[in-house]
This record gives structure tokens, sequence and C-alpha cells, in this order.
């Protein structure tokens, strides 16, 4: 019997075929937080993402988004509604030499800003290799901006600001 196949994709966006048994399951969340007509982004290489990242088995998705938000920005929030779900089969490599292949169901949410400054102090090891501060971005800005996620991340933000 022939072994099943999926398409997963890597952070540049190139395809790879690889065998369904090699996937692990990761649900993630992300917050659009959106102040004074800007969103604050996760810095990432050269690029950005939204805050955000997976859930841990013992957390709810609320938890996460929170203790994701305060790693990544060092800001506390409020949840909001859910605005997006989508689901994204990637590939990442470590610098480990570890290949990881994730079925992603990714979850956005607005989210407000209850307190804290920001900072990627709290981001963990495995973060540090690829996170900077966060930064808040012109709404009018994002055509040039490179996003590193699955989604249509200036279409998501020009939907929930009706820009």
């Amino acid at each position: 019997m022939k072994k099943k196949t999926i398409t997963c994709h890597d952070i540049n966006n190139k395809e790879f075929e690889i065998d369904v048994d090699k996937l692990n399951f990761r649900p993630s969340v992300y917050g659009l937080l959106v102040e004074d007509n800007k969103i604050l982004l996760s810095k990432q290489w050269d690029g950005y993402d939204f805050p955000g990242g997976g859930v841990n088995l013992d957390e709810t998705v609320e938890e996460a988004l929170k203790r994701e938000f305060i790693e990544e920005t060092g800001l506390e929030i409020e949840v909001g509604e859910v605005v997006h779900v989508e689901t994204s089969f990637f590939y990442r490599n470590s610098k480990k030499g570890e290949d990881k292949y994730w079925n992603c169901n990714l979850m956005y949410f607005l989210v407000k800003r209850i307190s804290g400054e920001l900072s990627a102090d709290g981001a963990d090891e495995a973060e540090r290799e690829y996170i900077d501060m966060p930064e808040w971005v012109d709404i009018g800005d994002l055509d040039g901006i490179k996003f590193y996620n699955a989604i249509n991340s200036p279409k998501l933000i020009k939907r929930i600001t009706k820009k």
C-alpha cells in the first residue's frame, strides 16, 4: 500500500512532498493589535509575523495567546474575537538539524492592550535565533512588508481595519 503524502511549505514557501506520518499536530494562535492606524508585528529575520505561536497541551487557546504575546512583545492583552482560521502544512529545519513537519491550525484573534512596555526579552531560546523587538507598522505601509506566515497578512489586516 502506498503511503499518503501531503504538500508542506517552508518559511520561503518552497514546497515539499512528505509522508503524512511525519506530521506533528500544532494548534497555533496569533494576535492582531491595532492602535492609532498601526499594527503591532513581531520582527522575525528580515520580515514580520503576528505575535503568537503554539498552544501547549496544558493551555487554553486564550492562555496560550496571552503567554505568547507577553513573550514576544512584553504586553499583557485581552483576547477578543476570532477573525481568521486556516490550516498550514509547514516544514522547519532547526539549527540542530532536526526536521519538523507540522499540521498547524492557525487561529487569529483581535486583541486589546491591557498593560506593559514593548520588549522581546521574554522570547525563549529557540525564538532568540530569529526574533527581534516588536514594531508598530503603519497600516498604509503593508504592501512593502515581508511576512513570514502562511496567510495573506496585508489582506487580513485591511479587512479587520476596513482600509
